[in-house]
């Protein structure tokens, strides 16, 4: 996901992370109070930006604190000089929007335009062309965060943790998440090269995997022995709560009398289904608070039916676990409702609003951060487990190592111990 994940854009937005609300920022560092007025003056009837208006804008953006000068200076210089004549000026407001946000240097902030726009809203679906796996930057270093199942990246070896240290040749230091996904993501059929180390650029190797139409398994279930319901949550994505609510109500039937919720490698998705999700064993109380740079802060209090409160329950987590399906484990933690097994967990617990404009471009900007209903900050820090299980798989001694029946899950074997199995 390839970052993650998008929807089919509708006239009413969801959260994944990313909560609706009005634009914060727009251009240039316009005040809140300008947006209406700077909308009027820049899109026509149409929605569109109308460049020489943008151009008209130059006397009216004057200010005695920050002075635009320099901004028009050299877009005048680009118009006159630039070698390849006529300049696409909508091209260059794009960018200059588009470089505004990475000025904030946050990897999470982001400015889309149009066409960049619908890419991302499509992966919020959990429908897109790519390898599908979801990449961060972990000190500044491009990572693999979660290799989505049956994907063409697990297919391809690549692992929680991974570095990327080049794509398709060209070295990635210093791109940007936007930049790299652009690059990884592609038409079904294509070839991307990552050149990826796992244990320093000594053990550096090329990776090439064919690109397909991703389309994520949020849910997978099943009974183990002694009636242990193994439940696999893999993204928080549309079409998730659908999912999981049926599965609970399947599960139930069986009278199970432990759940192995594995959430291990599963990157976030949308909010709100994070919520419901913790809800089925959260009764009352707060679910996660976010808390905003101004003091204030918002409570997700429990909004389910918590039809599995009273059922034991272990959540396998890894270091591919993180935004909404930390909120899950923290959750289930600080309420004792879960034993929490595996490694702490990635740690991406701030907020993106996700802003469609009037000409389709969009703005995911960070506003605030996630804690735990204990107040714990899961941005950057992570939930630590109950139970530390480092290696969560071990390769049976005297196998190839080429299939899923070569290991054994070390993390499941924990889950059915504390569980009484």
């Amino acid at each position: 996901m390839e970052q993650n994940f998008d929807s089919k854009i509708k006239s009413k937005f969801k959260k994944v992370n990313f909560i609706v609300l009005g634009l914060a920022i727009f251009f240039l560092g316009f005040s809140a109070g300008m947006i209406y007025d700077v909308k009027k003056e820049i899109f026509n009837k149409d929605g569109n930006v109308e460049i020489t208006k943008v151009i008209d804008l130059y006397s009216k953006t004057r200010s005695s604190e920050v002075s635009f000068d320099q901004y028009w200076d050299i877009w005048d210089k680009i118009k006159k000089n630039y070698v390849n004549q006529p300049v696409d000026e909508v091209s260059i407001f794009y960018g200059s929007l588009k470089g505004l946000v990475e000025g904030l240097g946050d990897p999470y902030s982001v400015y889309f335009p149009p066409e960049k726009a619908e890419e991302f809203a499509k992966d919020l679906a959990g429908e897109f062309e790519g390898i599908g796996a979801e990449i961060g930057l972990r000190d500044q270093q491009l990572t693999i965060i979660a290799p989505l199942p049956d994907s063409p990246a697990e297919k391809a070896g690549l692992k929680v943790g991974d570095k990327v240290l080049a794509i398709d040749g060209e070295d990635t230091f210093g791109f940007s998440l936007d930049e790299a996904i652009n690059k990884i993501r592609g038409k079904k059929g294509t070839e991307v090269v990552l050149t990826i180390t796992r244990n320093g650029i000594e053990s550096a190797e090329d990776v090439t995997i064919v690109r397909d139409k991703i389309n994520v398994p949020t849910i997978v279930w099943e009974m183990k022995d002694s009636n242990v319901a193994y439940l696999r949550v893999a993204y928080f994505n549309e079409g998730t709560w659908g999912e999981f609510d049926k599965a609970v109500k399947d599960i139930l039937l069986q009278s199970p009398v432990g759940v192995i919720l594995d959430l291990r490698s599963n990157p976030g998705g949308y909010l709100e289904t994070s919520v419901q999700v913790a809800s089925e064993w959260v009764e009352k109380g707060v679910v996660v608070l976010e808390k905003f740079n101004d003091g204030q802060e918002n409570a997700y209090p429990a909004e389910g039916k918590y039809r599995f409160k009273e059922i034991p329950t272990v959540v396998l987590v890894d270091e591919g676990t993180a935004s909404g399906s930390e909120i899950v484990a923290g959750a289930l933690q600080d309420y004792n409702l879960a034993t929490i097994v595996g490694n702490t967990t990635f740690g991406k617990g701030s907020v993106q609003e996700f802003e469609v404009l009037p000409d389709g471009s969009a703005l995911k900007l960070t506003t605030a951060k996630w804690f735990t209903p204990n107040e714990r900050q899961i941005d950057e820090k992570g939930i630590e487990p109950d139970i530390v299980v480092e290696e969560m798989f071990e390769q049976i001694e005297g196998t190839d190592g080429l299939n899923e029946e070569d290991f054994v899950d070390k993390g499941m074997k924990k889950a059915m111990e504390i569980l009484g199995n």
